[in-house]
């Protein structure tokens, strides 16, 4: 992915048009002086965007006339992901938490949170269109599921399940890591054979080690 964001997803999309969106933007956090917050080196492993260019992304460009997305948002940040959200296109609707959770089922108390331990994350849901509802599937999706962690920052493998049960294709991910079938995938590390470089958590989700 190139420095000018906007411009590479316009041409790697080559005008293209999706149903389906999922996005995890590298959310850049910032302290209470309007600073880049220290985030345990996160920012070395790599490059965050601000709010305006993850807004300016030409993302309602790539959409078909009624389309479903689903954005990850980090607790701290929740009304920069609504932000985003319309920015894109979207009307927002709803959402999905995935509660993170230990080998033996309580509530993984690893995350971060200045307030309170958090163990939570949002996956917001937005339409754009008409007769944009949900798929059957979907009307039966409860909005709270549980994995277990994977690396720093990765969601996990469940929510591809989940999203294509309630929500119809073609499929674009944005910020992806790795390839998967039936989905476009965009992002600096959407390659066949990614792997983190870094240290990850010893134990991960029940997909990424059983």
């Amino acid at each position: 992915m190139s420095q000018d964001a906007s411009q590479d997803l316009r041409q790697f999309l080559d005008g293209q048009k999706f149903a389906t969106i999922m996005a995890d933007p590298p959310w850049r956090f910032t302290n209470r002086t309007g600073k880049v917050a220290p985030e345990h080196k996160r920012l070395a492993r790599y490059p965050t965007m601000d709010l305006d260019d993850i807004c300016d992304l030409p993302v309602a460009e790539h959409l078909e006339d009624t389309a479903h997305c689903y954005l990850w948002v980090p607790n701290a940040l929740l009304p920069d992901g609504l932000r985003v959200l319309s920015a894109w296109g979207f009307e927002y609707k709803s959402n999905l938490i995935w509660h993170k959770v230990r080998k033996d089922g309580g509530s993984d108390g690893r995350g971060v949170g200045f307030y309170f331990r958090n163990v939570t994350e949002i996956l917001l849901f937005g339409v754009r269109g008409k007769n944009a509802r949900t798929l059957a599937a979907g009307r039966r999706q409860v909005n709270l599921f549980s994995t277990r962690k994977r690396e720093h920052s990765r969601k996990p493998d469940e929510q591809y399940d989940i999203i294509e049960a309630c929500s119809w294709g073609p499929y674009l991910e944005l910020f992806g890591r790795g390839r998967r079938d039936k989905w476009t995938v965009w992002g600096n590390q959407a390659d066949d054979d990614y792997k983190p470089t870094w240290k990850t958590y010893k134990y991960n989700s029940s997909l990424a080690a059983e």
